[in-house]
């Protein structure tokens, strides 16, 4: 019997109608996205995590631990299963729900059987491939019989990862963003755009900030289309409405976008701060603003996009 747990409910609907056997965990969580607890007890980190997502974004501490605790009960009877699938996908979003999952995994207190992993970032017949959601149902048979076996190194692989996202110093994230992953490949790529969000060393802006700007420099958008540019040039961050949706906010009470209807357009202001004559940090309010481990409202560290690197001006 497998345990397949799947990265997302658009996965689910095509995995249902495959014929691929087996029990389902839909995994929703966005690990990405908001402060993640520096922490081995994981019920501390689903508590503290818990806490965090409702303050800052609404989001009900009581439904996130009750499927939390769900996930756990059916996770402590890994034993009972031949094999654990894991589908995750080639974006941020995905990688690092994917290490958590693996590192998840590592510390529960049971014997755990073989777990594989389907991943891909592209598909010959799905043009523009952003996720396995856009896949068929005949099309997952193949793919799982193509999954590869995690191993010892992959599983430290992912330990460092994730203690690495969790703690305040993103020098750690880089080098392992160097180290190859062979069956863990897309994981440095994901890593690179992670630091990537830190506040650019030029302007304060982020690469998706940057992104947004830049493209409503060229005339107003309606926020679907502005996303929908997005999601073609950026997949490598998976992000969703959600996501997107706090960045546009933020940049709004900056700002250096404003929105008129459903249409957005960059401010003055706001075009100051792409030609590098204002610093975006001296607008935007970073309290409560974190990536993994990292709060922006307190970090010295930015990303310098012509080195390539981080750096600590």
């Amino acid at each position: 019997m497998f345990l397949h747990i799947l990265n997302g409910d658009a996965t689910r609907s095509v995995f249902q109608d495959s014929g691929i056997e087996g029990d389902v965990i839909v995994w929703r969580e966005m690990l990405c996205e908001g402060r993640t607890p520096a922490t081995r007890n994981m019920s501390r980190f689903f508590e503290e995590r818990a806490a965090f997502l409702q303050q800052a974004y609404g989001i009900d501490s009581a439904a996130y631990l009750s499927e939390a605790q769900r996930d756990k009960q059916t996770l402590q009877k890994a034993a009972s299963y031949d094999e654990i699938v894991l589908w995750f996908e080639f974006d941020l979003f995905c990688q690092v729900n994917l290490v958590f999952v693996l590192y998840y995994l590592s510390q529960l207190s049971v014997k755990l059987p073989p777990v594989s992993i389907v991943q891909l970032d592209h598909h010959p017949e799905v043009p523009n491939f952003r996720g396995l959601g856009m896949l068929q149902s005949r099309h997952l048979p193949p793919l799982f019989g193509t999954r590869t076996y995690i191993q010892q190194e992959d599983w430290d692989l992912a330990r460092e990862t994730w203690e690495a996202y969790s703690t305040d110093d993103p020098l750690a994230i880089e080098a392992l963003s160097h180290r190859p992953g062979h069956r863990l490949p897309y994981l440095g790529k994901a890593l690179q755009a992670h630091l990537r969000r830190l506040p650019n060393a030029s302007n304060g802006l982020n690469a998706v900030e940057h992104f947004f700007l830049d493209r409503l420099a060229l005339g107003k958008l309606r926020e679907r289309d502005l996303y929908y540019q997005f999601w073609d040039e950026l997949k490598i961050y998976g992000f969703g409405d959600f996501q997107l949706d706090v960045y546009t906010n933020r940049l709004q009470q900056a700002g250096v976008v404003k929105r008129e209807d459903e249409m957005l357009s960059i401010t003055e202001l706001g075009e100051e701060v792409l030609k590098q004559e204002q610093n975006y940090l001296s607008f935007a309010s970073s309290k409560n603003v974190w990536i993994g481990g990292i709060p922006l409202d307190q970090t010295p560290w930015r990303w310098d996009e012509e080195e390539g690197k981080v750096v600590r001006p």
